[in-house]
């Protein structure tokens, strides 16, 4: 037999290092006001670089915060954010999508600050028809006021995904067929923000906001967002299923992400509801899909 061409041969060695997860594209750069407005204590943002680069600022009058532009049904959207420095317990720099209404839909990353020293708490959440209660803690591998971090939502039909830094920390999967809510035909703005919570943020509300250290300041770059943009009234994205998002190798983890994933729970996961039997005598089932238990 002879041999194969070339461009054959290499045809075959790319379908066979094909996986079926994939991470997502990489994000795109751009200027705040290019996706996103301010939207309460105007003089509390702080404009860099040309609008490269934003601080929020929290003192003892009042924290500040923004939003998208657009509302949207699945995408890709992610954030680099320099975490509050120092002395930061009692603030939460939250970066969350959300939509409107009592039964709202809203995929959660929240900061959880800390005496100095002491590690931020990354806590995720993740609500569905108004429904949340699915609170899991981790704390990071590095110290996130050091430098800037990338912290980023996959979100389709078949499952959302926390990434810090393209690592997945948390996956939701689609289980409605198991009678479990997924957020599929609400679009969501996405929000940020960093505001004072010393009544619950740290330690439950022990450590209280050193007043003295103020002004607090979270840094962002980035202001990435690939979405389906649609109307805040619409009940599916007239491109569905035909975006990158949408394809086969994101409708799940690969073993290599999966494995990145299980090394953050065993490491660094403090806090997972799906075990937690005092709240949850049965854990809720979506937790076994997860691979929560």
């Amino acid at each position: 037999m002879g041999r194969l061409p070339l461009t054959l041969c290499l045809t075959f060695l790319a379908m066979a290092t094909v996986t079926f997860g994939v991470a997502p594209k990489k994000a795109v750069d751009v200027p705040f006001g290019r996706n996103y407005f301010p939207t309460w204590a105007f003089d509390h943002i702080k404009y860099l670089n040309g609008g490269s680069e934003v601080h929020l600022v929290l003192d003892k009058n009042t924290g500040t915060g923004f939003q998208s532009k657009g509302s949207y049904l699945f995408g890709h959207f992610s954030m680099h954010i320099k975490m509050v420095p120092g002395d930061s317990a009692g603030t939460v720099t939250a970066f969350y999508l959300s939509s409107q209404g009592s039964i709202h839909d809203e995929i959660d990353f929240e900061f959880l600050g800390n005496r100095t020293g002491q590690p931020y708490i990354l806590q995720t959440n993740v609500f569905t028809g108004g429904k949340g209660n699915r609170e899991q803690r981790i704390n990071l591998w590095f110290d996130p006021s050091k430098d800037y971090h990338s912290y980023s939502v996959l979100w389709n039909m078949y499952q959302i995904v926390f990434f810090v830094d393209d690592v997945p920390i948390r996956v939701f999967k689609n289980s409605k067929d198991i009678g479990v809510k997924f957020p599929f035909n609400q679009p969501m703005k996405i929000y940020s923000s960093l505001w004072n919570a010393d009544d619950w943020a740290t330690r439950g509300g022990i450590e209280k906001t050193n007043w003295a250290k103020a002004p607090f300041v979270a840094s962002y770059r980035g202001f990435h967002v690939d979405g389906c943009e649609a109307s805040v009234n619409a009940k599916f994205c007239e491109t569905q299923g035909k975006r990158w998002w949408d394809q086969k190798e994101f409708q799940d983890l690969d073993a290599q992400q999966y494995k990145r994933l299980k090394w953050v729970r065993q490491r660094y996961t403090i806090y997972n509801y799906c075990t937690d039997r005092v709240r949850f005598p049965v854990p809720p089932p979506e937790c076994h899909r997860d691979r929560d238990i």
